[in-house]
């Protein structure tokens, strides 16, 4: 009958703490990807530019095409590679030409980007409709001018029959469309992971490890630009506690104020390297230069080990994707031009 008692004080009491930790990360403003679809797409959905699988489809097939770059070799794929949890895994971004970026700036993790409440490393651009527009005409990425864009996928007839599938028969294939379509598939690159089951109640998803490694991401405070669905996606001032060991390579200094996005903790094991200009390449490393330059402490290994633990917990199933047959180009379509 003693066993009995004390087994079930045991368990009456971790049921307690699990109860607690989760008061604790809601608390911070940590918050879980809704369980059901219906939540989700509440979540996710832009009202000006409302999801259908017509749209999704055709958003995936110009995702994936290279003929949307000036050189026909490059996509949007090429940088976020969607096998390689949304990132290129180089430091600095590598577009038209072989080119590096001019500023040294790491190419995001387009999964669950959709979470950012603003998009590029300074926010400049609100949503992932207007961010879409960008890196297909910026000259060290894809370089393709809007005309080129345009001329192309309206030359190639299945894809204006996609459109009118997608829009309507009287749809005009411009190029924000095109950018429009590409953010409705961006917009389903959403990762569900145990760190979300945990949060909506399932204790048993984390382990012990990992349930110690969130307290102490909660109690060092970086929540306090680590938290929402995307456990970031704000703006942030950068360099807050101590100079960023890295700062000076590349010209990168934030928006105009010196805010920086804070990125995405989610599948962060998959997109090293980390920080604005690829620098750091091991997690470790990463929680700790962010507590003195954040934060103004130093994390000990041991510490940074358990918050490691955790964020790894954050990595979450990817969607289903299987890589689209594109249709062909005509006589119309401009050939590549690699120059």
């Amino acid at each position: 009958m003693k066993k009995t008692i004390l087994l079930a004080s045991i368990f009456t009491l971790g049921a307690m703490a699990n109860s607690s930790l989760i008061k604790q990360a809601q608390d911070a403003g940590l918050q879980a990807i809704p369980s059901t679809e219906q939540a989700i797409l509440k979540l996710v959905d832009n009202p000006k530019n409302p999801m259908s699988e017509n749209k999704i489809e055709l958003g995936k097939k110009l995702y994936f095409d290279p003929r949307l770059s000036k050189s026909g070799l490059i996509s949007c794929n090429t940088c976020h590679n969607l096998a390689l949890g949304g990132v290129d895994g180089v430091e600095a971004a590598i577009g038209h030409n072989w080119t590096a970026n001019p500023h040294h700036l790491n190419s995001p993790t387009v999964y669950n980007s959709v979470f950012n409440t603003k998009q590029f490393w300074d926010g400049r651009s609100p949503d992932l409709e207007d961010q879409a527009q960008g890196p297909i005409q910026a000259e060290p990425e894809m370089a393709a001018p809007k005309a080129l864009v345009t001329g192309r996928i309206n030359s190639i007839p299945a894809y204006v029959e996609e459109f009118r599938n997608a829009y309507g028969k009287d749809v005009n294939i411009s190029f924000e469309k095109i950018a429009d379509t590409i953010a409705t598939f961006e917009r389903t690159l959403i990762t569900f992971s145990r760190y979300d089951k945990f949060l909506l109640g399932d204790t048993k998803q984390l382990t012990s490890s990992e349930k110690e490694g969130l307290k102490l991401f909660i109690a060092k405070g970086c929540t306090s630009c680590h938290n929402g669905v995307a456990l970031g996606g704000s703006m942030q001032v950068f360099d807050a506690g101590k100079k960023y060991k890295y700062k000076e390579v590349g010209d990168f200094k934030g928006d105009k104020n010196g805010m920086v996005k804070v990125p995405t903790l989610r599948n962060i094991e998959e997109t090293a390297p980390y920080f604005h200009n690829g620098k750091i390449w091991t997690l470790k490393e990463a929680v700790q230069e962010m507590g003195t330059t954040q934060l103004g402490m130093k994390i000990s290994d041991e510490d940074a080990n358990k918050i490691v633990t955790f964020l790894k917990s954050l990595t979450g199933k990817k969607p289903n994707i299987s890589y689209p047959v594109l249709p062909a180009s005509t006589e119309k379509t401009a050939k590549p031009d690699v120059n």
